[in-house]
């Protein structure tokens, strides 16, 4: 499914608002976005346009009901091609960009940047990694700023991230606030399946938990080992993952909050994990990932705090 910005659905609320009728519903069949009950009257006049009631629980609804669009005053469209471009942007597009794109206040493009981020949690599947016969890479990396550009000359804060990766498959990336062996260990092993090959970099925190897997093969970076004959004892899967990453962070975003790195991670986890389809197709999905969450300003707001 090709999709270019052309498209009406992006610039049309009629057109936008069929789109996502038809997506979260594609039996046209509208569901009770409160007790799930198919007996539905749509609602007409110009005060209740595009509004729908329950003849089961009597309560009222429209297609925002029970997304991350629930009770947005954003038009469809705008939020249609914010997801778009979010989608198709392989190292992201910053909110202040998004705001002169939407022609709307930056205020309301971050916090439409972050919803879209939630929706893209866990779109692409959430299936462990792995599993026989299966390579699953762990390696780390840390964001922040270098110490010469500090003007105190202090050690600059750096935030670490720890990214999964199968190799030709997923990558599942999180931030955590020390890289440990006990800090990793709950990660590692409720997000890959336990029959994997995991290979590492030499770094001790991964020794222990190795042996609870079928398989565990260090490369020594230290000794300049990057990979070994044969191609298979390497990380580089995690280093082109996070190559792709700190483009983002560099050159589009610039600095990552602590509060919501976790919530960029996602938004990179997804893009490559969709990585083979079209920008239509990987926008269509999250466009359905938007459904059953829910993501308040109240609630970014005391994160970012």
């Amino acid at each position: 499914m090709n999709v270019n910005i052309t498209d009406p659905i992006f610039h049309n609320e009629e057109a936008a608002l069929r789109h996502i009728e038809a997506s979260r519903w594609p039996d046209d069949e509208p569901v009770c976005a409160h007790c799930g009950s198919t007996n539905v009257t749509r609602m007409g006049g110009k005060t209740q346009a595009g509004m729908f009631q329950c003849n089961d629980c009597r309560d009222k609804f429209t297609i925002r009901t029970g997304t991350v669009m629930e009770r947005s005053h954003v038009p469809l469209h705008k939020w249609l091609l914010a997801t778009h471009l979010m989608a198709a942007s392989k190292k992201g597009m910053s909110a202040k960009q998004m705001e002169r794109m939407l022609g709307v206040t930056y205020k309301t493009a971050w916090f439409l940047c972050h919803r879209i981020r939630e929706a893209f949690d866990g779109a692409a599947g959430n299936a462990p990694l792995g599993g026989g016969n299966k390579v699953v890479e762990a390696d780390e990396t840390y964001v922040g700023g270098k110490a010469k550009n500090r003007s105190t000359r202090r050690p600059a804060p750096k935030k670490a991230v720890v990214a999964l990766v199968e190799r030709e498959g997923h990558v599942r990336s999180f931030h955590v606030a020390n890289v440990t062996a006990k800090q990793l260990r709950p990660l590692i092993v409720t997000n890959v399946d336990r029959a994997s090959h995991l290979c590492t970099d030499e770094s001790m925190v991964y020794t222990r938990v190795g042996r609870e897997f079928a398989g565990h093969s260090v490369v020594n970076h230290s000794a300049r080992e990057y990979v070994t004959t044969g191609g298979f004892k390497h990380s580089n899967t995690a280093e082109n993952f996070f190559s792709i990453f700190k483009r983002g962070v560099i050159g589009t975003y610039h600095h990552m909050s602590e509060a919501h790195l976790g919530r960029y991670c996602s938004e990179f986890d997804f893009r490559y994990n969709t990585r083979s389809m079209t920008d239509g197709e990987r926008a269509a999905i999250a466009l359905k990932g938007m459904e059953g969450k829910r993501l308040t300003y109240r609630r970014t707001d005391k994160l970012a705090a």
